[in-house]
């Protein structure tokens, strides 16, 4: 690959921009340690352009997790100056990004995923806890529609407390889901490619806390990737064509993690699709490539050369 100039967007205005940042950081580094002309940029949305164009690069890597990032807004900006970029296009990258939108597409193409309820503000006039709890047992999991880093999310226990959990939600997004409880174990699939795409193994993920929230997330000794997740060969096999199927009708392109709660009947359901997914020292992409033997240098050139292949 022939980059005059790379430059790795992060950060920005999103509630995920601290995350961010150390994506691009750790990318960043990777690609310079492997001989790449490559800058940072922190994003700023109102001159994305002009900073874009006085860079000089040819090529943009997409770090920016959250708004504008994944929900396919910075797709759009480079892809009306003719400016290749990582991550997916413009359609797939909203698609993705509000749950709302991809919980319907899973739907309507048989894709296993867990039942909900979809509010939007308009709908709090009405008592929307006695509707939940008509619907659902305790618990159930609250969600902002277009939030990531499990920001936005809320497992309630409680009938009492379904209240709170539905304020604090809106106060993230005008659109919120309200999933039933599937409780079993937690497994993030990588997939990557274009027009053919493949899965890395299957992360199992444990936690000191017993959730996968933000803190555990994002703080080293608070959760534990297994990989490959110990699965039988007919379960794996059956995980990750899921994962691929959820990716083919999204028409994901690149490297996406797909999260996904296989039950204690051993069914699997997909949760969501990240399209820019963290790349940090306690992420889960990274973890999976480097147990096939990429490293995370060469990931990210896997990156880079996907964005310019034939789509």
């Amino acid at each position: 690959m022939n980059f005059k100039k790379i430059v790795v967007l992060m950060g920005g205005p999103s509630s995920e921009a601290e995350i961010s940042r150390l994506t691009g950081t750790a990318i960043l580094n990777a690609l310079q340690e492997k001989g790449y002309n490559v800058v940072g940029m922190e994003f700023v949305p109102k001159t994305l352009v002009e900073d874009i164009k006085e860079s000089g690069c040819d090529i943009v890597f997409n770090a920016v997790h959250g708004k504008y990032g994944e929900d396919g807004r910075i797709a759009a900006v480079l892809e009306m100056i003719d400016m290749p970029y990582t991550s997916c296009s413009v359609l797939s990258s909203a698609i993705t990004m509000d749950k709302v939108a991809s919980k319907h597409l899973f739907r309507s193409t048989g894709i296993s995923t867990p039942n909900c309820l979809i509010y939007r503000k308009t709908d709090t006039d009405r008592n929307l806890v006695e509707e939940i709890a008509g619907k659902f047992s305790m618990p159930v999991v609250v969600k902002a529609a277009s939030q990531g880093s499990s920001i936005g999310v809320e497992i309630v226990e409680k009938k009492e407390d379904l209240q709170k959990a539905i304020d604090a939600c809106f106060e993230y997004d005008d659109a919120i889901l309200v999933e039933e409880f599937i409780k079993g174990r937690e497994l993030s699939i990588p997939v990557y490619g274009n027009k053919e795409k493949k899965a890395l193994p299957i992360i199992e993920i444990t936690t000191n806390s017993g959730r996968y929230d933000y803190k555990s997330k994002y703080t080293k000794g608070e959760s534990f990737h297994i990989i490959p997740a110990p699965l039988s060969e007919e379960l794996t096999a059956k995980i990750q064509k899921l994962c691929i199927d959820a990716c083919t009708v999204a028409d994901c392109r690149g490297v996406v993690r797909v999260d996904v709660m296989l039950s204690e009947e051993n069914i699997p359901y997909v949760l969501e699709i990240n399209s820019v997914p963290g790349m940090t020292q306690t992420s889960l992409v990274p973890d999976a490539a480097n147990h096939v033997g990429i490293s995370f240098g060469e990931l990210c050139e896997m990156i880079l050369q996907m964005a310019i292949e034939e789509k």
